[in-house]
């Protein structure tokens, strides 16, 4: 099973370098609302990506939790730590305006679309905070163990 899924880990990186090298040689216009090819190519592609990696993330939770029950506990916990810092931040984003310039068209985006951005990054920085002071917390607690 590991050897498969090392060929399948292989074979995606190996279309996101080819993916990468295609927009980097392709000609690109100066033009910025002109449609490029190699570049949507690359953002479906990241997409694609990024579903996979929700996919596996929720499979291997639940896998997890049906080979080790007792673990529905933490798992719960997190969801429900999860869905906290997401309707927080979404109603630290509701809170107040932002008008963000819509270059191509002229004004300003919609209301909705502002708050879910920065609700998006809300939530971005609240988990780069998590993980640098885990991983400093974790250095620090086997450092004494």
């Amino acid at each position: 099973m590991k050897k498969k899924l090392n060929i399948l880990l292989g074979v995606l990186l190996a279309i996101t370098v080819a993916l990468l090298v295609y927009a980097i040689v392709m000609p690109h216009s100066d033009d910025f609302s002109a449609y490029d090819a190699s570049i949507s190519l690359n953002l479906v592609w990241g997409y694609v990506l990024f579903g996979l990696a929700i996919l596996s993330a929720i499979g291997c939770a639940v896998f997890g939790t049906i080979k080790n029950p007792a673990s529905i506990k933490g798992a719960l916990l997190s969801l429900g730590l999860i869905v906290v810092v997401v309707g927080v931040a979404y109603f630290i984003s509701a809170g107040h305006t932002v008008e963000i310039p819509d270059v191509a068209n002229g004004g300003f985006f919609a209301r909705t679309p502002t708050v879910i951005a920065e609700t998006g990054i809300i939530v971005t920085y609240v988990a780069l905070i998590a993980a640098i002071l885990v991983t400093i917390g974790t250095e620090i607690y086997n450092a004494f163990k």
